[in-house]
């Protein structure tokens, strides 16, 4: 039968479970520390893994696990829909989460307090919330017998955190079966609210944005070469120097600004609504209203790099022959090649530059009857509201699945309060999510399950 209103004690169960597997899911360490090593991996996504199979075979879902490497599962179930012959949609979520040092936060990072209406804790907004709000879809269309349109596979991958090498990456290249007959995918980092001043009224509005598109990112090295030596003797090949100096070059470059089609949709969008129109030559002035978003929306007005790491020598008084930083580089549509020559320039003859990780862009249709049945299952829940398109500066393993010819967006829906900085939350100390946004989140989720 086809999706029918839940009713009322359904209702109040869908938004309980989505709180609840959000907080059960904080409190299991899934830490990536990143890196390919196996003897780094902690048991905590397998354990996150089976958390998750017991929750859908508990409502007669039969998941598939698959397994990169050990410890390293993914888990995936499909809800066959009413028409098979249309294109799939996937819900995805990650079940990693990058680290928290305990003693940097006011609260236990894998306690999941809730604490003046917040759960708390490492994953609260990347993203245990909006894999606590599918599974509790996915538990609810189970339980009740519902047939969604068309359809849905529900999957909770590994290692998204390190580039999805050992989860959505490797899945794709080795099993692109389990995606067989998909054709768009909702996932992280969208579908939250800003709060606007409407022109005409005055009164505040939310506008909720849809991510379309997505930064590509390189992650890499770069290795300067120089002469070993004694440390008390002059060396004007020092490798540390050397590197030093690429360093500087890059930090001082200047990106130029560049206004990408969905920056100018999501700009567009605002002024539309408050009657600011904004100005390429003075963007810093416009930028406070886009609130909770600002830092994603900064990030996506040029490329970036920025250096994260570094290593060198093993003993105070010598010179190495080598030394390395990390860099974490996020380029806009189209701008791959040239970024990455840039940097191989600024690094100068003496410094190589090492790739270790590349996800594409990602740059997804702004009209589809998707994102009708968004605007449709938000406005439902919160009339009155807007639907307003972005780029997120970040990636998600959209990228990975776009390989497949599968078009992604991000798509969690959440509430916030207008005061919210939302945006430094995402990898950052006292990471938190609203409760009542959770349970806004699984109702839109599940609207959208009928209407898509």
């Amino acid at each position: 039968m086809p999706i029918a209103a839940p009713t009322d004690d359904e209702l109040a169960l869908l938004q309980d479970e989505a709180v609840r597997f959000t907080r059960e899911l904080i409190r299991i360490d899934t830490t990536n520390f990143g890196g390919n090593d196996p003897a780094t991996w902690g048991s905590g996504e397998a354990e996150a893994a089976e958390h998750v199979l017991a929750a859908l075979r508990e409502v007669g879902l039969e998941p598939t696990v698959i397994e990169s490497a050990p410890g390293r599962p993914s888990v995936m179930v499909t809800i066959p829909g009413e028409d098979r012959s249309r294109g799939g949609l996937i819900l995805h979520g990650h079940l990693d989460v990058v680290p928290a040092r305990a003693e940097d936060w006011s609260v236990d990072p894998f306690g999941a307090e809730i604490i003046d209406g917040m759960i708390h804790g490492r994953g609260a907004v990347d993203m245990k919330d909006m894999v606590g709000m599918i599974l509790a879809v996915a538990r609810h269309l189970a339980r009740t017998g519902q047939v969604p349109p068309r359809d849905l596979l529900f999957a909770f991958f590994a290692d998204e955190e390190n580039g999805g090498v050992w989860g959505s990456q490797w899945l794709v290249q080795n099993h692109p079966e389990v995606f067989a007959g998909m054709t768009e995918a909702i996932s992280e980092v969208g579908g939250y609210s800003i709060t606007l001043p409407e022109e005409e009224t005055g009164e505040e509005v939310r506008a909720y944005l849809v991510q379309t598109a997505e930064k590509g990112m390189a992650w890499g090295r770069l290795r300067a070469h120089g002469r070993a030596g004694h440390g008390s003797v002059p060396n004007d090949e020092n490798a540390i120097v050397r590197l030093a100096r690429a360093i500087a070059a890059i930090d001082d470059h200047d990106f130029p600004i560049e206004y990408i089609a969905s920056v100018r949709a999501l700009f567009d969008g605002i002024t539309e609504i408050t009657g600011t129109g904004w100005d390429e030559q003075d963007i810093e002035s416009f930028l406070p209203l886009t609130g909770g978003a600002h830092q994603f929306v900064s990030g996506t007005l040029r490329d970036s790099a920025n250096l994260t790491m570094l290593s060198s020598g093993y003993k105070v008084n010598v010179i190495p022959q080598t030394a390395e930083a990390g860099f974490d580089c996020r380029f806009l549509p189209g701008h791959q090649e040239e970024v990455l020559a840039l940097l191989d320039e600024l690094s100068g003859e003496h410094v190589e530059l090492i790739i270790d990780h590349v996800g594409v862009s990602v740059d997804s249709p702004r009209e589809s009857p998707l994102i009708d049945a968004m605007t449709s299952a938000v406005q439902a829940e919160d009339p009155g509201s807007r639907i307003l398109p972005y780029c997120l500066s970040a990636g998600t393993d959209n990228k990975a699945l776009s390989g497949l010819g599968i078009t992604g967006y991000g798509f969690a829906p959440l509430q916030l309060p207008a005061d919210l900085d939302f945006a430094p939350l995402f990898h950052g100390v006292d990471e938190r999510v609203p409760v009542d946004a959770v349970r806004f989140g699984a109702r839109v989720l599940l609207r959208l399950m009928g209407e898509c």
